[in-house]
């Protein structure tokens, strides 16, 4: 991995999680299977988080264990490599769920001590 400061991927994570919850607020799961231009763009968002958190160099990843940094990268290997199967019940609730966690998590970070 490159000499890149961290910030960066942390901050592409924290625009991506901000703007698939924008785009679900006020939708609910059907919608994915109805709005094919929704499921697309929120498989999408979660694809670019899982690909920057790669990114977030491993002693920054040990020094935040609160973010499930081992499930978010295996997330987007899913969404990736097993496009032909993803489950949109499971993307509907990492959404609407764990995204608003990782959210502030991600603003936790960035809010934190330089790196």
């Amino acid at each position: 991995m490159s000499q890149r400061d961290p910030r960066v991927a942390l901050e592409q994570m924290r625009s991506h999680a901000a703007e698939a919850l924008a785009i679900i607020q006020g939708r609910n799961r059907p919608d994915l299977d109805t709005d094919r231009l929704l499921c697309l763009a929120l498989v999408r968002l979660l694809e670019v988080i899982g690909e920057a958190a790669t990114r977030v160099p491993l002693e920054v990843r040990d020094a935040h264990p609160q973010v499930p940094w081992a499930q978010i990268i295996a997330l987007r290997h899913r969404l990736i490599h097993a496009y032909d199967r993803v489950d949109l019940d499971v993307v509907w609730e990492i959404a609407s769920h764990d995204l608003p966690v990782l959210l502030q998590q991600l603003n936790a970070i960035l809010g934190a001590e330089p790196m």
